[in-house]
Order: structure tokens, then sequence, then C-alpha cells
């Protein structure tokens, strides 16, 4: 008894199952943009500030300019976890404003963006 190889099977039963997960991929896309699972991205914000320990140790930090300074309202900075009194309010360009207190060597410093938007951003997390 001689057994014939049948090789016809294999061609359509990949076709098939490749169709099938084409569909379905489709299917996931087309879901996530009509129940809005796309939209609640948020978009990062690009402003740019560089910090600096003056003579005296204290940080002064600059804002260097981005494609979204036009939208940035103002800059506050915490160090080790305790909020700075000052901040800086309408900040453009050139503008820049320093720390209360002396920077001491491990201390941890973070500089958040607000946006005319209500949104923030770190801007800086750095330690010394």
């Amino acid at each position: 008894m001689k057994f014939r190889e049948n090789e016809e099977a294999v061609s359509p039963v990949i076709g098939v199952i490749l169709m099938v997960a084409i569909t379905v991929i489709l299917a996931a896309v087309i879901a996530a943009f009509v129940f809005g699972m796309s939209s609640n991205v948020d978009t990062t914000k690009t402003v740019g500030v560089t910090a600096a320990l003056n003579n005296t140790q204290h940080l002064i930090v600059t804002v260097q300019g981005g494609g979204d300074v036009g939208v940035l309202s103002k800059l506050n900075m915490s160090v080790n976890d305790t909020y700075q009194s000052k901040e800086l309010t309408n900040a453009t360009v050139g503008k820049s404003f320093s720390s209360d207190a002396p920077i001491v060597p491990g201390s941890h410093v973070i500089v958040v963006a607000h946006f005319k938007d209500n949104s923030q951003q770190v801007v800086l997390d750095k330690f010394y």
C-alpha cells in the first residue's frame, strides 16, 4: 500500500488563519477609536530650563525656551519634598528664579511647569 502525501491543505489553512488575525487586529483598532480609548493620552509639552548653583549655593532656575513656552503660566520648585514659596509666574524665555534656601549636597530638587490648560509637568528632577 502506497500513501500519497497531500500538501494542498497547508496553504488554505495558513491563509484562513492570517485573514482571521488581520480581521481581529482591525476590529481592535477601530473599537479603540470608536470608544475613545485613544483620547485619554496626554501630550508631552516641551519647555527647556537650566539650573545652576550660584556662589551662595542657591539654585537659580532659568527658562531657556521650547515649543510650549507660550502656554507656560508658572514654574515652582520643591527641595527635598518641601514646596519652595518662590515661583516664577508669567514665565518667558530668559526669566529666572532662585531657591529660598541654599542647596546642600544630597538635596533632591524638582521643578514643575504649570500650563494655561491647567496641566502640569516635571521639567527638572535632580539630586545635588
